[in-house]
Protein backbone atom coordinates (compact mmCIF):
# COMPACT_ATOMS: atom_id res chain seq x y z
CA UNK A 1 0.00 0.00 0.00
CA UNK A 2 1.16 3.38 -0.79
CA UNK A 3 2.37 5.51 1.97
CA UNK A 4 0.93 9.00 2.89
CA UNK A 5 4.19 10.82 1.16
CA UNK A 6 3.41 9.06 -2.06
CA UNK A 7 -0.42 9.94 -1.77
CA UNK A 8 0.19 13.34 -1.30
CA UNK A 9 3.52 13.52 -4.16
CA UNK A 10 0.76 12.19 -6.68
CA UNK A 11 -2.03 14.71 -6.06
CA UNK A 12 0.14 17.70 -5.98
CA UNK A 13 1.25 16.60 -9.28
CA UNK A 14 -2.39 16.06 -10.39
CA UNK A 15 -3.20 19.83 -9.48
CA UNK A 16 -0.11 20.78 -11.04
CA UNK A 17 -1.18 19.17 -14.00
CA UNK A 18 -4.76 20.82 -14.06
CA UNK A 19 -3.13 24.64 -13.31
CA UNK A 20 -1.06 23.57 -16.66
CA UNK A 21 -4.19 22.61 -18.66
CA UNK A 22 -6.02 25.65 -17.67
CA UNK A 23 -3.28 28.14 -18.56
CA UNK A 24 -3.13 25.89 -21.92
CA UNK A 25 -6.89 26.08 -22.54
CA UNK A 26 -7.08 29.71 -21.47
CA UNK A 27 -4.18 30.50 -23.99
CA UNK A 28 -5.82 28.39 -26.79
CA UNK A 29 -9.19 29.96 -26.22
CA UNK A 30 -7.95 33.70 -26.44
CA UNK A 31 -6.52 32.75 -29.88
CA UNK A 32 -9.54 31.35 -30.87
CA UNK A 33 -11.35 34.80 -29.73
CA UNK A 34 -8.78 36.87 -31.95
CA UNK A 35 -9.71 34.64 -34.63
CA UNK A 36 -13.56 34.57 -34.57
CA UNK A 37 -14.08 36.18 -37.47
CA UNK A 38 -11.96 34.31 -39.56
CA UNK A 39 -13.30 30.95 -38.38
CA UNK A 40 -16.86 32.33 -39.46
CA UNK A 41 -15.69 33.30 -42.77
CA UNK A 42 -14.40 29.72 -43.56
CA UNK A 43 -17.40 28.13 -41.74
CA UNK A 44 -19.48 30.51 -44.58
CA UNK A 45 -17.25 29.44 -47.62
CA UNK A 46 -17.24 25.77 -46.55
CA UNK A 47 -21.30 25.72 -45.87
CA UNK A 48 -21.84 27.91 -49.45
CA UNK A 49 -22.06 25.09 -52.24
CA UNK A 50 -24.65 23.51 -49.69
CA UNK A 51 -27.04 26.46 -49.45
CA UNK A 52 -28.27 26.24 -52.80
CA UNK A 53 -29.97 22.93 -51.36
CA UNK A 54 -30.99 23.78 -48.36
CA UNK A 55 -31.50 27.48 -47.90
CA UNK A 56 -34.46 29.34 -48.95
CA UNK A 57 -35.75 31.96 -51.50
CA UNK A 58 -36.01 35.01 -49.22
CA UNK A 59 -38.82 37.95 -50.45
CA UNK A 60 -37.32 40.99 -51.76
CA UNK A 61 -40.39 42.53 -52.08
CA UNK A 62 -43.96 41.67 -52.65
CA UNK A 63 -47.48 43.17 -51.92
CA UNK A 64 -49.80 41.89 -49.01
CA UNK A 65 -53.77 41.72 -49.10
CA UNK A 66 -55.98 42.55 -46.50
CA UNK A 67 -55.79 38.73 -45.45
CA UNK A 68 -52.31 39.06 -44.92
CA UNK A 69 -51.38 36.85 -47.85
CA UNK A 70 -48.52 38.11 -50.01
CA UNK A 71 -48.68 38.57 -54.05
CA UNK A 72 -46.41 40.28 -56.91
CA UNK A 73 -43.54 38.46 -54.86
CA UNK A 74 -39.71 39.06 -55.95
CA UNK A 75 -37.20 36.87 -54.23
CA UNK A 76 -33.17 36.98 -54.02
CA UNK A 77 -31.90 35.13 -56.66
CA UNK A 78 -29.76 33.15 -54.33
CA UNK A 79 -30.87 31.07 -51.74
CA UNK A 80 -30.09 31.84 -47.58
CA UNK A 81 -29.69 30.00 -44.57
CA UNK A 82 -31.38 32.50 -41.53
CA UNK A 83 -28.61 32.38 -38.89
CA UNK A 84 -30.05 35.16 -36.47
CA UNK A 85 -32.52 37.64 -35.62
CA UNK A 86 -31.91 40.65 -34.05
CA UNK A 87 -33.61 44.03 -32.52
CA UNK A 88 -34.40 45.90 -35.71
CA UNK A 89 -32.75 49.07 -36.21
CA UNK A 90 -34.95 52.07 -36.73
CA UNK A 91 -34.64 53.10 -40.10
CA UNK A 92 -32.96 51.13 -43.24
CA UNK A 93 -29.37 52.25 -43.53
CA UNK A 94 -30.38 52.60 -47.81
CA UNK A 95 -33.77 54.87 -46.92
CA UNK A 96 -33.73 56.36 -43.49
CA UNK A 97 -37.39 56.91 -43.97
CA UNK A 98 -38.16 53.04 -44.16
CA UNK A 99 -38.83 51.87 -40.57
CA UNK A 100 -36.94 48.42 -40.12
CA UNK A 101 -39.88 46.03 -39.37
CA UNK A 102 -37.35 42.36 -39.01
CA UNK A 103 -33.95 42.08 -39.23
CA UNK A 104 -31.88 39.13 -39.66
CA UNK A 105 -28.29 37.64 -40.08
CA UNK A 106 -28.32 35.43 -43.65
CA UNK A 107 -25.76 33.50 -45.00
CA UNK A 108 -26.54 33.69 -48.73
CA UNK A 109 -25.02 30.56 -51.35
CA UNK A 110 -21.80 32.97 -52.48
CA UNK A 111 -20.64 31.96 -49.01
CA UNK A 112 -21.38 35.31 -47.81
CA UNK A 113 -23.02 37.08 -44.80
CA UNK A 114 -25.83 39.77 -45.08
CA UNK A 115 -28.26 41.28 -42.82
CA UNK A 116 -32.00 41.44 -44.10
CA UNK A 117 -33.37 44.29 -43.17
CA UNK A 118 -37.20 44.42 -44.17
CA UNK A 119 -40.27 47.16 -44.24
CA UNK A 120 -43.40 47.36 -44.90
CA UNK A 121 -46.33 50.24 -45.45
CA UNK A 122 -48.99 48.22 -45.07
CA UNK A 123 -49.28 47.08 -48.53
CA UNK A 124 -45.77 47.27 -50.06
CA UNK A 125 -43.23 45.16 -48.55
CA UNK A 126 -39.29 45.29 -49.57
CA UNK A 127 -36.30 44.57 -47.97
CA UNK A 128 -32.36 45.92 -48.24
CA UNK A 129 -29.65 43.37 -48.22
CA UNK A 130 -26.86 44.66 -46.47
CA UNK A 131 -23.63 43.03 -46.47
CA UNK A 132 -21.83 41.85 -43.45
CA UNK A 133 -18.00 40.94 -42.63
CA UNK A 134 -18.09 37.61 -40.85
CA UNK A 135 -16.74 39.68 -37.63
CA UNK A 136 -19.42 42.28 -37.80
CA UNK A 137 -21.76 39.13 -38.09
CA UNK A 138 -20.38 37.90 -35.12
CA UNK A 139 -20.62 41.12 -33.16
CA UNK A 140 -23.92 42.26 -34.34
CA UNK A 141 -25.60 38.73 -33.67
CA UNK A 142 -23.75 37.40 -30.87
CA UNK A 143 -21.71 34.01 -31.44
CA UNK A 144 -25.66 32.08 -31.95
CA UNK A 145 -24.87 32.68 -35.47
CA UNK A 146 -22.00 30.24 -35.57
CA UNK A 147 -23.82 27.69 -33.42
CA UNK A 148 -27.34 27.97 -35.82
CA UNK A 149 -24.92 27.55 -38.84
CA UNK A 150 -23.40 24.30 -37.03
CA UNK A 151 -26.52 23.17 -36.17
CA UNK A 152 -27.71 23.33 -39.64
CA UNK A 153 -25.01 21.55 -41.52
CA UNK A 154 -25.52 19.00 -38.07
CA UNK A 155 -29.44 18.47 -38.85
CA UNK A 156 -28.44 18.44 -42.57
CA UNK A 157 -26.04 15.95 -42.24
CA UNK A 158 -28.18 14.08 -40.36
CA UNK A 159 -31.01 13.78 -42.77
CA UNK A 160 -28.83 12.78 -45.56
CA UNK A 161 -28.06 10.12 -42.64
CA UNK A 162 -31.40 9.14 -42.60
CA UNK A 163 -32.04 9.52 -46.42
CA UNK A 164 -29.34 7.29 -47.18
CA UNK A 165 -30.65 3.95 -44.88
CA UNK A 166 -33.89 4.62 -45.97
CA UNK A 167 -32.34 4.24 -49.58
CA UNK A 168 -30.14 1.16 -48.70
CA UNK A 169 -33.11 -0.50 -46.79
CA UNK A 170 -35.19 -0.19 -49.96
CA UNK A 171 -32.49 -0.96 -52.52
CA UNK A 172 -31.98 -4.67 -49.91
CA UNK A 173 -35.46 -5.05 -50.20
CA UNK A 174 -35.99 -4.73 -54.17
CA UNK A 175 -33.08 -7.29 -54.49
CA UNK A 176 -33.98 -9.42 -51.93
CA UNK A 177 -37.47 -10.08 -53.81
CA UNK A 178 -36.27 -9.82 -57.11
CA UNK A 179 -34.17 -13.02 -56.10
CA UNK A 180 -37.30 -14.68 -55.45
CA UNK A 181 -39.22 -14.67 -59.37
Amino acid sequence: MPGKDEIERGYEKLIAKLGEYEGKIEAMSDEILSREGALMARMGELTAPLVAKIGLNMLMRGKQDTKGEMYDTVFYKEKMIILGRTDPLPHRPDDPGKKVDDQFCVLSEDGKFYELMYSSDGIVVDSYRNPLSPADALKLYGHEVMVMLYRAMRDYLQGQKELLDALEKTIAFITQNQGKK
